[in-house]
């Protein structure tokens, strides 16, 4: 992220802004410092339907006809709050835990973190809508992917499209006066390109179908695709987006950020793909296709970084074919290569290793990140 630069020129006044309405505005409802509890997941959930009215009657659309208004609705009822909701929480969290000692989030504030946190939702649900697409896939969240419902189909891209903008039209509404807006819209803008970007890397990097090209599969373009696919949008950017909120200044702390959250993210993502292959659908929601899109994933990268001649024919044939046999050689191939002790130890390791980053650092308080890490260690889901 390079827009941190022009995030810190509006530091000292972002500050007073907090401070001032912090003061002003106190509220014993609000969040605390570094709290998250279920009052707070229900005060985030609650802002849903209002956001998602007034998108309904935006007055740039004029009056619209009930068909349209009822498929926007139903569209975003379907796609936006039905995840574990941690990266828009997390921007609360984050504002929570940046806050002097003693001093609690007006009301204010935490409203502006939830609509914000919501605005990373909006931006997860076109993201995966658009995944879904590309990947083919027929689950999401444990239902059927949005663009595999009756009457649906490729109208998703447009719909897709339309959460993407969605995004703007509530920053403009909500923080058009916060002394952070302008930092926020980059953020925003910055980590969409990121991830488009990694999205690229991960499509180009597969090759369902036809001939595989092992010399893709390795550890180091792994870490690159994972790094502007998910971490940035998924652990960076809610923190930093509560950091912007919360005034703080000084480019060191966004850069022990973007550190240990960017390998937080890794971490996760590593996750993601052993869930992929051998997790349980019943409790994931989804069901894997890594290997049948020919995904380089930390699994194949890492069976191929110790395989034998004979595993690494067998992936060759086997790898990026929609075939259940094909799935079922390959799978077996990460077997025989213990890949999921390997991912047991990677496990342990990351969290040994996050955790002391976190505890080492001094620019933020632990809180920022331990909340975080505590959600992904050992998730089977």
């Amino acid at each position: 992220m390079r827009s941190r630069p022009a995030c810190m020129q509006a530091a000292s006044s972002l500050h007073a802004f907090a401070t001032q309405r912090s003061s002003s505005t106190a509220s014993t409802s609000a969040p605390e410092r570094g709290g998250s509890n279920n009052k707070q997941r229900e005060a985030f959930l609650a802002t849903y339907p209002q956001l998602r009215n007034e998108l309904l009657n935006d007055p740039l659309l004029g009056v619209q006809p009930e068909y349209a208004r009822r498929w926007f609705a139903e569209m975003m009822d379907y796609n936006v709050p039905g995840g574990k909701l941690n990266r828009g929480l997390a921007v609360i969290e984050s504002l929570a835990a940046v806050q002097p000692p003693g001093l609690r989030l007006s009301e204010a504030d935490a409203h502006a973190a939830r609509v914000v946190g919501f605005c990373i939702e909006w931006l997860q649900a076109f993201f995966l809508v658009a995944d879904d697409i590309m990947d083919g896939s027929e689950m999401r969240r444990g239902r059927p992917a949005w663009h595999r419902l009756p009457g649906v189909g490729l109208s998703a891209c447009n719909d897709y499209i339309l959460l993407s903008s969605s995004v703007y039209r509530l920053l403009k509404k909500h923080l058009s006066g916060h002394p952070a807006y302008v930092q926020i819209l980059e953020l925003f803008h910055d980590v969409t390109h990121q991830t488009a970007y990694g999205q690229l890397l991960d499509l180009k990097t597969a090759t369902p179908g036809g001939r595989v090209d092992l010399e893709r599969y390795t550890l180091e373009n792994y870490a690159t695709i994972v790094r502007y696919k998910t971490a940035y949008y998924s652990f960076y950017m809610p923190v930093a987006a509560g950091m912007l909120l919360g005034g703080v200044r000084g480019r060191g702390a966004y850069d022990t950020a973007e550190k240990i959250l960017l390998e937080m993210g890794e971490y996760f993502q590593v996750q993601d793909d052993f869930l992929d292959a051998f997790g349980d659908p019943a409790t994931t929601g989804k069901v894997g296709t890594d290997i049948q899109d020919g995904k380089c994933s930390w699994l194949v990268c890492t069976a191929l970084a110790g395989a034998t001649g004979a595993q690494r024919a067998a992936i060759e044939a086997n790898y990026g074919r929609a075939d259940a046999a094909c799935v079922a050689t390959v799978k077996r191939v990460f077997e025989e290569s213990g890949v999921e002790a390997k991912f047991k130890e990677y496990e342990a390791e990351s969290y040994r290793r996050l955790s002391a980053a976190i505890k080492a650092q001094t620019a933020l308080p632990q809180q920022v990140f331990m909340s975080l890490l505590r959600k992904i260690y050992r998730r089977t889901k």
